[in-house]
């Protein structure tokens, strides 16, 4: 049976100068304009095909519309306010185990955020080829395969802002969670986040309109 991963809400984060580009409130869009742009629910085909493609499985997505859409699509009230329309998808490796899931949130016809969430156990880096490929094709269909040209906070690639977080991580009493932030990609902005639970690591991007 799929096991799907509630997201918890991270309040106090860690962040480093050279990824936290911007303050967290400035750059969010108002209202009016979160569905005019950007991603959609379909998108999520285009995710499943290209995480096939590098054996890694998805389920068919399940929508949530009851109080339960705070476990898969919150991120901070101010979003959460915006979304009343949720929906979640497993991800599983090709041993068939657990991975993750990903889910999107915004209103039935327009997401405003889409989050991927690994868990990696026991070590911080034990599922790091699949936090790689899952968080690449997340960041390639829903803003833009131009990692490589534009290199946004100073890494040249998804993975290199992947390990500068890890080592950052690594580094600390894992008491606390991490959180970088990245924009200038495209219109979204891109969160990282790391945070341990029991004797796992979560992992979390975030893609926000």
């Amino acid at each position: 049976m799929n096991k799907i991963i509630p997201i918890s809400i991270i309040i106090i984060t860690i962040s480093f100068a050279a990824i936290l580009l911007t303050p967290e409130n400035s750059s969010m869009p108002s209202s009016e304009n979160l569905y005019q742009y950007g991603f959609t629910f379909y998108d999520i085909e285009k995710i499943k095909i290209s995480l096939s493609e590098q054996n890694i499985f998805m389920s068919i997505p399940t929508p949530i519309t009851d109080h339960t859409i705070e476990n898969y699509c919150a991120i901070h009230d101010d979003v959460l306010s915006a979304i009343n329309y949720c929906t979640t998808t497993a991800i599983q490796g090709p041993d068939g185990k657990s991975l993750g899931n990903i889910s999107m949130g915004g209103s039935p016809d327009n997401p405003i955020m889409a989050i991927a969430l690994v868990e990696s156990s026991p070590f911080l880096d034990s599922k790091s080829d699949e936090i790689g490929i899952v968080f690449k094709i997340m960041i390639e269909n829903l803003v833009c395969d131009c990692w490589n040209e534009r290199q946004p906070g100073g890494f040249e690639s998804v993975d290199a802002w992947i390990g500068a977080a890890m080592m950052k991580y690594d580094d600390s009493s894992h008491t606390v969670p991490l959180k970088s932030t990245i924009t200038g990609l495209g219109d979204e902005t891109l969160i990282l986040e790391i945070t341990s639970k029991n004797n796992s690591y979560l992992w979390t991007l975030i893609v926000l309109k």
